[in-house]
């Protein structure tokens, strides 16, 4: 199967954000792929704001987008934007990072209102580092995820059903198979 990265671009330690990605990594993981997560907020933020390519930290999270056969790229939206720390390591990675990966998009909000964030602010900087394909991504209302006290979160109906369908996508996309337990939904 093949090997995911799962990134999510959230500041927050607590984040809505990489809640949901950790989620969608179990359906991924279930499917049979190999998923490691990657928290942006985790990197140096010194190394992220003075553009250090050379950090160690920056070239090891170079080498896991260019070892995947599949990124997710999860962020919250900021004033109808991806975080600025999404773009932070965005910019430090190669021109062409994303050549030959196959790429699915998500987005946590507040408000409806910020659904386009997805189609307008970041997949075109997707688009432009060259990926193979583009799944069709996937906007969460915070509102829709409930966090347990083990930490793990549950979605609504309605956001769970679109998750699981575009992480079909994405799965299908990388050659791996669509039915998973129920209990991964």
């Amino acid at each position: 199967m093949a090997t995911v990265l799962s990134v999510s671009g959230s500041p927050s330690a607590t984040s809505r954000t990489a809640r949901l990605l950790r989620h969608l990594d179990r359906r991924l993981t279930a499917q049979g792929h190999r998923v490691t997560p990657l928290d942006v907020r985790t990197l140096p933020a010194e190394a992220l704001l003075l553009a250090d390519f050379g950090h160690p930290a920056i070239v090891r999270a170079t080498a896991l987008f260019a070892q995947a056969d599949g990124i997710v790229i999860g962020t919250p939206v900021y004033k109808a934007a991806y975080s600025g720390l999404l773009k932070s390591l965005l910019d430090l990675l190669p021109q062409y990072a994303l050549v030959g990966k196959t790429v699915l998009p998500l987005a946590t909000g507040g408000t409806t209102a910020h659904v386009l964030a997805i189609d307008y602010a970041l997949r075109p900087v997707l688009a432009s580092m060259g990926p193979a394909h583009i799944t069709p991504g996937w906007f969460t209302l915070d509102r829709d995820i409930t966090v347990g006290e083990d930490g793990t979160a549950s979605l609504a109906p309605g956001a769970a059903e679109g998750l699981a369908r575009v992480t079909d996508q994405f799965s299908a996309a990388l050659g791996g198979r669509t039915t998973a337990l129920a209990a991964t939904g």
